[in-house]
């Protein structure tokens, strides 16, 4: 099995539009493990609209949308992380996070020790406006003291060429393209936006 985790710098950023996008690059399938918030579509939703590909079905389907543990507390549950191995499929799939890597599953479980334990890949979304020096070096600091293997960082929204290289140079990690906003999103505009994503870089990690 091949595998790559799309994680975000914070919630609101346009990982899930960039997990689709990859999706339909690879060719591969996708699993949200947990959803929090049924009221507006689904990531897996948007995904399945904007690919056309198989989507796992979630480990944790949660109505409010907040943390994870929040929303598990608000259904009288707690997430039991052993829920969220890895599902055994051939051929490559992508992993979507909830949110930023320290959101809490459960009040002792943070995404990110979830993540460590996955050893697989991880690919950072992180977006280019202001603040996004502090958090995506801080995200990758706290990937890699978790030791995870950091691919390396793909940026959502306008250009910011010095902000960009910044964060790479001193992260130390690779800048994989930039996707830009998208006015009219659709299978065909994702992949013509796409196209300025390193692909063959996370290809070759998998």
């Amino acid at each position: 099995m091949s595998t790559v985790i799309v994680v975000g710098t914070d919630t609101g950023i346009g990982k899930t539009v960039f997990a689709a996008g990859l999706t339909a690059a690879l060719g591969a399938r996708y699993w949200k493990p947990v959803q929090s918030g049924l009221e507006e579509a689904t990531d897996s939703e948007i995904v399945a609209e904007l690919t056309g590909a198989e989507v796992l079905s979630e480990a944790y389907r949660l109505n409010m949308p907040a943390s994870p543990h929040l929303s598990a507390e608000d259904m009288g549950i707690e997430i039991d992380p052993a829920r969220l191995a890895l599902p055994q499929v051939s051929g490559p799939l992508v992993v979507e996070g909830a949110g930023g890597l320290m959101v809490p599953l459960n009040r002792q479980v943070f995404f990110l020790d979830v993540i460590a334990q996955w050893q697989a890949p991880v690919v950072l979304v992180a977006r280019t406006a202001l603040g996004t020096i502090n958090h995506t070096t801080l995200s990758l600091m706290a990937l890699r003291n978790a030791g995870c293997d950091v691919v390396g960082v793909a940026f959502v929204g306008d250009a910011e060429p010095d902000v960009e290289q910044t964060i790479a140079q001193m992260g130390n990690t690779r800048h994989l393209g930039r996707l830009p906003f998208i006015d009219t999103l659709s299978r065909d505009t994702l992949t013509d936006a796409f196209g300025a994503i390193d692909v063959d870089t996370i290809r070759s990690a998998l």
